[in-house]
């Protein structure tokens, strides 16, 4: 057994845990056309939830899309039902945003689009995860 494999096993990690979700089956997210050029859209989720695949226990944290549409915005209502999906979902918060990330731009196509996950603390500690689209080195804000 290698070291990585004990100290994973000693810690209670296994490299397989940051799968979790990846693949996991989530409402579609519906789109409409855009009307107009120009302009931000921004939507913020005060209630996210999903469950930490180590521990079991609830995930909590606010997550906001800032989005500059192309032809497509995001339909409210589906991705309402979208977000819902991650409730009893299995997911750490980075690949969480991540994938937000990808599934809005996948869904929408837009010009530019900013995912921020600022979850509650927990054991002290805050995390916030910023995912931008298109994927290249931005700077920090």
């Amino acid at each position: 057994m290698s070291r990585y494999e004990k100290a994973s096993m000693t810690h209670g990690y296994n490299p397989d845990l940051a799968l979790s979700g990846a693949d996991s089956p989530l409402p579609p997210i519906e789109t409409w056309p855009n009307q107009h050029r120009g302009y931000e859209i921004e939507i913020s989720v005060p209630e996210f939830t999903s469950v930490c695949p180590k521990t079991k226990l609830p995930d909590f944290g606010v997550i906001t899309v800032r989005y500059l549409p192309n032809k497509e915005c995001l339909e409210l209502k589906s991705f309402k039902y979208y977000m819902l999906g991650y409730r009893n979902m299995g997911i750490f918060y980075e690949n969480a945003v991540n994938r937000i990330l990808d599934d809005i731009a996948k869904a929408t196509k837009p010009v530019w689009c900013e995912v921020v996950g600022a979850f509650t603390s927990r054991g002290g500690m805050r995390s916030t995860i910023t995912a931008r689209y298109p994927r290249k080195a931005f700077p920090p804000r």
